[in-house]
């Protein structure tokens, strides 16, 4: 079941591909990415409709702790009736690095590998060199200590632009 939904989403992406054009806003920009996880975002745009993003971040709470290293590559469409608004997906790759201290696992580590799907908008402001996004970032684990689904990653990201 998993993976034929994975394979219908990569055939779905490959589809979409030609039909993105004029979306880009900016060519760099550089952030942070609030919420899960707490990210410090680079986005680069290629061409006009299509962006990569790296991030590196953690998340943390009283008895574990993880950092991630993230890559994606996104697809930007213009929302015509909004100047500066876009919508995006696409997909990465994460690697998860967890440390434990608790009682079941004293001082314990582990590393987990993701594949990510991105969803999201992305706003950027005419007078000020900004870049707001929002998006939901569902993330399937292949090992370590965490394996399937988990559908609750998504940040809010506030980018000064750079370059245009």
């Amino acid at each position: 079941m998993k993976k034929s939904t994975l394979k219908f989403l990569l055939l779905a992406a490959l589809f979409a591909v030609p039909c993105f054009s004029n979306a880009q806003n900016y060519t760099l920009a550089g952030g942070l990415r609030l919420g899960y996880p707490t990210s410090v975002s680079l986005k680069y745009f290629l061409s006009e409709s299509s962006a990569v993003e790296g991030y590196v971040g953690t998340r943390g709470f009283s008895n574990y702790r993880w950092y991630n290293v993230s890559a994606a590559y996104q697809y930007h469409k213009p929302i015509d009736e909004v100047d500066g608004l876009q919508y995006y997906f696409g997909a990465g790759l994460s690697v998860f690095f967890w440390n434990f201290d608790n009682f079941f696992l004293e001082d314990h580590s582990t590393t987990t590998v993701g594949i990510q799907g991105y969803a999201g908008l992305d706003y950027t402001f005419e007078s000020i060199p900004l870049a707001l996004s929002l998006d939901w970032v569902p993330t399937v684990f292949f090992n370590g200590f965490s394996s399937g689904l988990a559908g609750g990653y998504g940040t809010l990201g506030v980018r000064y632009i750079i370059s245009e």
